[in-house]
Parts: structure tokens; C-alpha cells; sequence
């Protein structure tokens, strides 16, 4: 037994224009301009399709695997998102290399300045040693006025001055010896001038010490019998 056949859904054309060809269409059953004879019988309905009609399995349909409108916008946001962070991630790598280049950069200049000040020591203690001497005059005066603009320039500055608190960690203590006329440990002679550059220590003082003949006793001690002691002698 024949199954049913369903029947053929058919749309009708009706625009006069051909959207392909652009050519005016003849409506169908009717005969060309110029031509004569009879007309041709119309088509048995359902049967036949003037040439206006298109079946609707032929009609265009949208692929499947074309995104929709709606698809496509959320696929261009989901770009522009992760492009603007690999922006992000380029431009903080890009800051982080310029801070290490000029810390970097910063850090040579540094140790240049002071290996050229760490030259310059064993000149300014001759000229050191000229003006405690009364040499310091002439021609020699101008070149030793040079030398210590040049540590002025790279921001080297002395220390160490008779009288300062002896500190480990500016002086360099060769001389010891006590007296009753100071209370701490005193740097009393400067032998060699130290130098430093900002915080950095260069070099350190060469200095003599005094110590005073009685430290001071150490605090929470006392002296002497307690008072329980003495009430009960």
C-alpha cells in the first residue's frame, strides 16, 4: 500500500520584475507581444508551477553554521576582553621593566661615583696632611681645591672631628687611653678623616679613643648594703 503523498506547499511570485534577471515577467497563461495561436492550457492545480513560483524547499535558508547577529556580538566583546588584558598584562610588564632599568641604571652610577671617590682618598689626605703642615699654598692650593670639588660634585662628604662619640660604626679606633675628663668613649684625635656618601659610609675614621676612668654604673644597679640590711645593724 502507497503511502500518502503530502502535499507540495508552493509559494506565488507575484512581482512583475524579475529580482534576478531584472526583466518584466509575463504573467503565466498569457502570450508573448507579436505572437498569435491559441494559449496554452493552464496547468492542472497542484500539478504544474508557472514560472512565478517557487517551491518552498528551494526558498534560501540560513546556514547553520553562521553565527547569528546575536552570536556575533558576544564573540567581538569576548575578543575585545581579552585583548584589553593582554593590554594590561603588556603594559605592567612594560612599567615593571622600566622601574628595574632605571633602578639598574641608578645603581651603576653609584658604584662608579665611588669607585672614583675611593681613588680620590689617598689624594685628599695628603692635601690633608699639607694644610696641617702649612703647605697648602700656591698652585698646590688650586689643584687640592679641585680634588675636594670633585667630592663635593659626586656628594662625598667628611667626617670625623676631635670630640665626637666614638661609633663602631663610623670610626676605627687604633689608640686607647682613659681620662677622668670625659664620660663616654670619646674619639679625642682624628689620625685619617672618613668619608660617606648619603648614608653610605666610604670609609671610616681613623681615630684615637678615650675611655673615662669610671664608666658609669650600669642601669638597675645600686650600691652599697640594701635597706633591710642597714635597719637591721
Amino acid at each position: 500500500m502507497s503511502e500518502p503523498q503530502e502535499p507540495r506547499v508552493v509559494i506565488h511570485d507575484k512581482r512583475r520584475i524579475d529580482p534576478v534577471t531584472g526583466a518584466v515577467r509575463v504573467p503565466a497563461g498569457a502570450q508573448p507581444a507579436g505572437t498569435s495561436g491559441p494559449a496554452s492550457d493552464p496547468a492542472a492545480p497542484g500539478e504544474q508551477m508557472s514560472e512565478h513560483e517557487t517551491p518552498v524547499d528551494e526558498q534560501p535558508t540560513q546556514d547553520p553554521a553562521t553565527p547569528s547577529p546575536a552570536a556575533g556580538a558576544g564573540d567581538v566583546d569576548k575578543q575585545l576582553a581579552e585583548r584589553t588584558e593582554d593590554l594590561q598584562r603588556v603594559t605592567a610588564e612594560y612599567a615593571n621593566y622600566r622601574r628595574r632599568v632605571d633602578r639598574d641604571r641608578s645603581l651603576v652610577v653609584d658604584q662608579a661615583a665611588e669607585r672614583f671617590a675611593l681613588q680620590l682618598f689617598p689624594i685628599v689626605d695628603d692635601i690633608e696632611r699639607a694644610r696641617d703642615h702649612g703647605d697648602l699654598t700656591g698652585a698646590f692650593k688650586v689643584v687640592a681645591d679641585r680634588v675636594l670639588g670633585l667630592l663635593d660634585g659626586l656628594g662625598v662628604a667628611a667626617f670625623g672631628v676631635a670630640g665626637d662619640p666614638f661609633d663602631p660604626a663610623l670610626h676605627e679606633a687604633v689608640i686607647h687611653d682613659t681620662s677622668s675628663e670625659v664620660e663616654v668613649p670619646t674619639a679625642t684625635t682624628v689620625l685619617r678623616q672618613g668619608f660617606r656618601r648619603g648614608d653610605r659610609v666610604l670609609r671610616t675614621a681613623m681615630v684615637a679613643v678615650t675611655d673615662p676612668e669610671s664608666p658609669a654604673p650600669a642601669a638597675g644597679k645600686t650600691t652599697g648594703p640594701a635597706p633591710d640590711e642597714t635597719a637591721a645593724n
